[in-house]
């Protein structure tokens, strides 16, 4: 049988990836476990009420965890014996947060079906029930993905783009995950809420050329160049608790908190992307949910790989 050319693998990889794939189900609890859905978002809307921004939080936590090594829940172990888990990786110690909500979740979908609801997939469904309680976008959610065994902190420093990346840097590391131009510039946009510190966003606003003047030295005030690195700031200086498109809009008067943001509308290709979305909130919206969609497909677990933890912090 003849080996495929190069190029027709290349054609080829994009609905590979949709097959691979196509056995996460909406649907999969129906039977397995019928109130997960609605238990997961009551906890999720509980948790925001208390807190609004833990929303950003669990929207985040998808994100983490999926980039690295795919959408298996590995970013919610704890360190072990075997292995350094990647909470203390560069881009989570001391970032990433919202563990005590997704733990309250996992103990109330195991009261209800037990060994039943990946740890995984509450990431999945906390990420979309966040985004849509806090005023955004809906999107179907893919289950029946599984929790991996293991984690690694070498990886998350690899594979999470650091706030200081360049536009190539980002455009790689979403290649990287099979996401495209657009879906990088889309997903940007959870940026519409949530915060940032101090230590995330000092060199832009002290060192970077593209960033108003006035905004910088409003952030200066509060974040010195050095000292106070835990010290907050909204990445949406307007409405960081809604999910809007505010974001965009203040890239385009160079007021985006990081320099990964600014990068977006900087002279550079995304820059027509990002002025669409600053002028076509609808559009963002719907193409923040496709890439969403794409992201929690990224090399998920299924069929009798990994485990259903009965603890997301640990395996089994």
């Amino acid at each position: 049988m003849a080996t495929p050319s190069p190029l027709l693998l290349f054609l080829i990889a994009p609905y590979l990836f949709l097959v691979i794939h196509a056995n996460l189900s909406p649907t999969y609890y129906s039977r397995r476990c019928p109130n997960a859905l609605s238990i997961i978002k009551a906890e999720v809307v509980a948790a925001i009420k208390k807190e609004t921004r833990i929303g950003a939080s669990l929207l985040r936590l998808h994100f983490h965890d999926c980039f690295v090594n795919g959408c298996d829940a590995s970013v919610l172990l704890d360190d072990n014996a075997t292995f350094t888990g990647e909470k203390t990786a560069a881009p989570n110690n001391n970032s990433i947060r919202g563990f005590n909500v997704v733990d309250d979740i996992k103990a109330a979908v195991e009261k209800a079906c037990p060994g039943m609801v990946s740890c995984a997939d509450i990431l999945a469904l906390a990420a979309r029930d966040s985004t849509v309680y806090l005023g955004g976008p809906s999107w179907k959610v893919g289950l029946g993905r599984r929790d991996s065994l293991t984690a690694s902190r070498a990886a998350a420093n690899a594979s999470i783009p650091p706030p200081t990346s360049n536009l190539s840097r980002l455009v790689t590391s979403f290649a990287a995950q099979g996401l495209s131009f657009g879906d990088m510039v889309a997903l940007s946009g959870s940026h519409t809420i949530g915060f940032a510190r101090c230590t995330s966003f000092r060199a832009h606003i002290y060192n970077d050329s593209n960033v108003d003047s006035s905004f910088a030295k409003s952030l200066q005030r509060i974040c010195p160049r050095s000292g106070k690195d835990n010290v907050l700031a909204p990445l949406d200086r307007q409405t960081p608790a809604h999910f809007d498109n505010l974001y965009y809009r203040n890239l385009l008067s160079k007021k985006g908190l990081l320099h990964s943001d600014q990068v977006l509308f900087n002279g550079s290709s995304a820059d027509t992307l990002t002025f669409k979305y600053a002028t076509k909130p609808s559009r963002f919206f719907k193409d923040f949910a496709v890439a969403m969609v794409k992201m929690g497909n990224i090399r998920p677990l299924t069929g009798s790989q990994g485990e259903i933890r009965k603890n997301c912090r640990r395996a089994n």
